[in-house]
């Protein structure tokens, strides 16, 4: 798939702080790395992937990186690779996705009331950014973020992402200690985090992160937005 996006497809809004950049390089592994990649799948996406879904959803799922043959081969958050499975078909059942699967950034999939991004929005080798790349990539995640409703909610999918959310908004580890199934009202007010495993194929593999755990942690999500009983 090759890239066809541009920034002013992926920013809805040019006067609030940016989400992404297509063009970015500020972390000279991860480019070098994406370079090689794309060398190697010239028709991957092999760029910054962008948050899918619309921006100030009153969901925020925030997972780690980009998988090498999922969203860094289709440009899409969680596509095509294993880890999309069980979070697109929770997504819909929970009224969150129009379809159980996301295939591709042309299949008509659409998410409602609802947005992922990831900590890292670049490739990194073995699926392990150092905390400097989680750290310049930290201010796209920070706009997100800022653009989130009163009394939305995010998940955050494994603790790198978990962290990375606490300090885009400049608070305290300590005081919030990641574990499955958590749930943290964030100082002010106006957010709360769920905390879950990551849906990665070693932690569904292992059982580490069963689809019942997975849909808990939604369920608790959309009782939260008091969306009632939607889980299809």
């Amino acid at each position: 798939m090759k890239r066809v996006a541009k920034k002013a497809d992926i920013l809805p809004d040019a006067a609030s702080a940016p989400d992404h950049d297509l063009d970015c390089r500020r972390c000279g592994r991860l480019a070098r790395f994406l370079d090689r990649v794309r060398g190697e799948h010239p028709d991957y996406w092999c760029a910054p992937v962008p948050p899918f879904g619309p921006r100030g959803s009153p969901l925020l799922i925030v997972g780690l990186a980009p998988g090498m043959h999922g969203a860094n081969a289709t440009g899409r958050a969680f596509t095509g690779d294993h880890a999309g499975i069980l979070l697109y078909e929770t997504l819909h059942a929970f009224g969150f996705a129009s379809a159980p699967a996301s295939v591709s950034r042309d299949d008509g999939l659409a998410l409602v009331g609802c947005r992922i991004s990831n900590a890292v929005k670049c490739l990194p080798p073995d699926n392990r950014p150092l905390p400097a790349e989680v750290a310049a990539c930290s201010p796209f995640l920070a706009a997100d973020l800022a653009s989130l409703p009163a009394g939305a909610a995010i998940v955050a999918l494994g603790r790198v992402a978990h962290e990375t959310v606490l300090r885009a908004l400049g608070l305290p580890l300590r005081a919030h200690p990641f574990a499955h199934g958590a749930r943290h009202a964030l100082p002010g007010g106006r957010l709360t985090m769920f905390d879950s495993f990551h849906c990665s194929r070693y932690n569904t593999n292992t059982g580490r992160l069963t689809r019942d755990m997975f849909r808990a942690v939604f369920r608790d999500v959309t009782a939260h937005l008091g969306r009632g009983s939607v889980e299809s």
